[in-house]
């Protein structure tokens, strides 16, 4: 049926908008790779989107670099790395993105954000280590190290968990470690010995980050447990709502 008074129309648009819930934060997903393509992005964005309807909040996704520019980076509360390999900021973007974290953002890397950047110091300090190795996919025993974060609320002390297992150099001293990998349950690669992190968060230069190593296959963007445990590290570092 087709509204043909004015009136009528606008208050038909009105009350249906005034229904649609409004958004906590926005996200921006860049999947942009340089180097290796993991197989598991565009499950990645369709599950984030899912997860943004679910949560209430925006997601946009998107691999084009403009997306970066200062001017619409500043519009998002984060900023989600998932999987990025390789060189993906250039001198101007690589600005735009220590502007948006000195402004108090947010940023959360995902799985291969930490195979990024190796020649940018500072990102690698920001995301907190660089890749460094990893063995076949495997199962372990990961000790959630603190639970007193939204994304470990809801984990057990020793959680099972079969991924990709990724290894790292240069980690930042400063990081606050929420998962850390038991070698002994699992044939390293190179290893990280003891203390091996698998997700952490820290507060660096004004902003919020988070990481999480988890993400490589397929079948963890079906997995309830994970979505939890990723979107509690979003929630916390586009927010900053205190957590204890």
């Amino acid at each position: 049926m087709k509204l043909k008074h004015p009136v009528l129309t606008f208050l038909l648009i009105f009350s249906m908008s005034s229904f649609a819930p409004a958004q906590q934060f926005k996200a921006l997903v860049f999947t942009k790779t340089a180097g290796f393509r993991h197989q598991s992005i565009p499950n990645a964005v369709v599950a984030l989107k899912k997860m943004g309807e679910k949560q209430v909040f925006s997601v946009h996704a998107s691999e084009d670099p403009k997306v970066l520019a200062e001017e619409n980076l500043m519009k998002y509360d984060v900023l989600i790395l998932v999987s990025s390999t390789g060189t993906i900021f250039d001198e101007s973007t690589r600005a735009s993105l220590q502007k948006f974290v000195r402004a108090g953002k947010g940023v959360v890397g995902v799985h291969a954000a930490a195979d990024s950047e190796y020649d940018w110091a500072w990102y690698g300090e920001m995301m907190g280590a660089y890749f460094l190795a990893h063995p076949a996919q495997q199962t372990l025993r990961l000790e959630v190290v603190d639970q007193d974060h939204p994304s470990t609320w809801h984990l057990p002390k020793n959680w099972m968990w079969t991924d990709e297992l990724y290894e790292y150099k240069n980690i930042n001293p400063n990081l606050k470690i929420l998962l850390n990998a038991d070698e002994s349950t699992y044939k390293v690669a190179k290893g990280n010995g003891e203390n091996h992190p698998m997700a952490w968060y820290h507060e660096f230069e004004g902003g919020r980050v988070f990481y999480t190593a988890l993400g490589h296959v397929d079948a963890a963007w079906e997995d309830d447990v994970f979505l939890k445990h990723l979107y509690g590290g979003i929630w916390y570092a586009a927010t900053g709502e205190p957590f204890k």
